[in-house]
């Protein structure tokens, strides 16, 4: 009789230690849903125009960014000196390879270039274009937040490896929106007046630079 008790006492044993297990998958943490991504894109008209035979083609280095704007993570400033970013929101790239690409569409439409290539490459060029994010944040220090950015541009000779000249480029887009994505859509709209500017400043400094020693 003592044997024929055994066998359903281990069962019943096995069965608890089963719905055990089950509840403590249930109980346990749920995987987070994955960042919303954003992205930064150029101005929608980019046909390029007529473009002189004589002008000197460009080399376009790729964007270096400054510390806190290296990563895809999307900043905000809400204190004096202090960087924090959206925990649910992204970039889809960091900005400055993002940015890369559009620097290129936006000074080949200027049609001051016979020809915008971009770095890395086997091309050679007359002119070379460094570039650094500064910043990109969305400062919510005042009302309406706004978005800020900020891009340092050298144009430098080729060739002798001078400066012809620099200029830095600070925009400011008020949001229309509060959150993450009215950031983006202020971002993108700093985006595309920069390099309106950028396209521009190089355009001028390459027609005004003295003339290659022959």
């Amino acid at each position: 009789m003592i044997n024929s008790f055994r066998v359903p006492s281990c069962r019943l044993g096995v069965a608890a230690l089963a719905l055990t297990l089950c509840a403590c998958g249930t109980l346990g943490p749920t995987p987070s849903a994955p960042p919303t991504v954003y992205s930064l894109d150029g101005a929608a008209d980019t046909a390029p125009r007529t473009t002189r035979q004589a002008a000197p083609t460009l080399i376009v280095s790729a964007p270096h960014a400054a510390a806190g704007y290296a990563s895809a993570r999307i900043a905000y400033v809400r204190a004096a000196h202090q960087l924090e970013y959206y925990a649910h929101s992204e970039w889809i790239a960091p900005p400055a390879q993002m940015i890369a690409p559009l620097i290129v569409a936006a000074l080949e439409a200027g049609g001051n270039f016979r020809a915008v290539v971009l770095a890395p490459s086997a091309a050679a060029g007359d002119l070379r274009l460094d570039t650094e994010l500064v910043r990109l944040q969305h400062d919510l220090l005042s009302a309406p937040s706004r978005v800020r950015l900020t891009l340092r541009a050298y144009l430098l000779d080729n060739t002798t490896r001078t400066v012809i000249a620099w200029r830095e480029f600070d925009e400011n887009v008020a949001v229309t929106s509060e959150g993450p994505y009215g950031a983006v859509i202020a971002a993108n709209r700093a985006v595309q007046a920069t390099l309106q500017q950028l396209a521009a400043f190089a355009g001028e400094a390459a027609e005004q630079r003295p003339a290659p020693a022959r």
